[in-house]
């Protein structure tokens, strides 16, 4: 629903830094709320308040044009552009392609189903790596954020330090979203957050604050590489199986939220264990994160067939496709269709 630009710092300065600030009034909460069943209904209820989004939230233009709805994706895109203050210009879709959409959709209804994640070859990689990455990130989050009582010092003030932490984390995501690579960002936050965690061990027992810092410091690129997940995922995705995309490498997330309590439990054994597997686990997704295709400064694909192609299936393709010059001039016809629009 939003261009570029404002997609950018939305999904880092706009919801990721009000989680950061609700995550710091939590040991507040806590401190006032012992009794661990009030506090979880204390820090619940105002949720319900959300149930009121759902007349407010108005639905995916690209989707509604997707299932040939375009009359709808007008009205909204009208509407948008009104709410701006900007003149909307009388002919918004090419009729030629509209009406094509909606004879389209009207022969055959445009149906996906969550196997159409595994279909291809390149989709089919793309997601297995996309859970990969959205669990190991997960698993170094929760797993740091459920270590506080572990950390030397008062338990209210570390965990509010470690969810101050959080806010410059997203300022630095929002601004190599803005000025450098999507698969560079994402892997030198994770590199940074792995190596970090991997030098805890290091430090000698006496040195509390070193340590305490260093753990900071890990979640630090670890958060930075959480909010950039959110925008990279999506626009890898196309708009026929993106909230699928998503929905799918959010579950793997919550597996991964499920699993670090487990991680924390193996400090038991060995203080050290935690961040020798949650860094080394960080810095293997890391490069995995480098055979990503790349989507900066790339339209949005809207179809299956439109997606780029991880970096080994990339080579194969171009490979296959050479000597054949009215494919590929109709693939960039199509790519200029379907250019992004500049917002709205």
């Amino acid at each position: 629903m939003l261009s570029k630009s404002v997609r950018i710092i939305f999904a880092t300065l706009g919801v990721c830094i009000f989680f950061a600030f609700g995550f710091m009034v939590l040991p507040l909460f806590a401190y006032f709320i012992r009794e661990w069943r009030r506090l979880l209904l204390a820090i619940t209820l105002p949720g319900v308040l959300c149930g009121a989004l759902w007349w407010f939230i108005p639905e995916s233009p690209r989707w509604l044009i997707s299932q040939g709805r375009i009359k709808e994706a007008e009205v909204i895109i009208r509407k948008a552009a009104k709410i701006n203050g900007i003149v909307a210009p009388s002919t918004i879709f090419d009729p030629s392609e509209t009406n094509k959409l909606q004879d389209d959709s009207s022969k055959k209804p445009q149906s996906h189903h969550i196997y159409d994640l595994v279909r291809t070859p390149n989709i089919r990689i793309l997601t297995i790596m996309s859970i990969i990455l959205w669990l190991t990130i997960s698993v170094g989050y929760f797993g740091l954020s459920l270590d506080t009582p572990n950390l030397n010092g008062n338990i209210y003030v570390n965990c509010f330090l470690l969810a101050a932490v959080e806010v410059p984390a997203y300022v630095l995501a929002w601004l190599l979203l803005q000025h450098v690579s999507r698969r560079y960002s994402m892997a030198g936050s994770l590199f940074l957050g792995g190596s970090v965690l991997l030098l805890v061990q290091l430090v000698p027992s006496d040195l509390h604050y070193l340590s305490t810092t260093l753990v900071m410091v890990g979640k630090f690129g670890i958060t930075s590489a959480y909010s950039m997940v959110y925008v990279y995922t999506a626009e890898l995705y196309p708009t026929v199986v993106r909230n699928m995309g998503v929905g799918v490498s959010s579950t793997a997330s919550r597996l991964g939220s499920i699993l670090s309590p487990y991680f924390v439990y193996l400090g038991a054994y060995d203080r050290r264990l935690p961040y020798i597997l949650m860094g080394s686990l960080t810095i293997l997704t890391a490069i995995i994160t480098l055979f990503f295709p790349e989507s900066s400064g790339v339209s949005l694909p809207e179809t299956i067939d439109e997606m780029q192609k991880v970096k080994k299936l990339k080579q194969r393709q171009s490979l296959s496709k050479k000597g054949s010059p009215k494919e590929s001039k109709g693939n960039v016809s199509r790519t200029s269709r379907t250019s992004e629009p500049k917002g709205f």
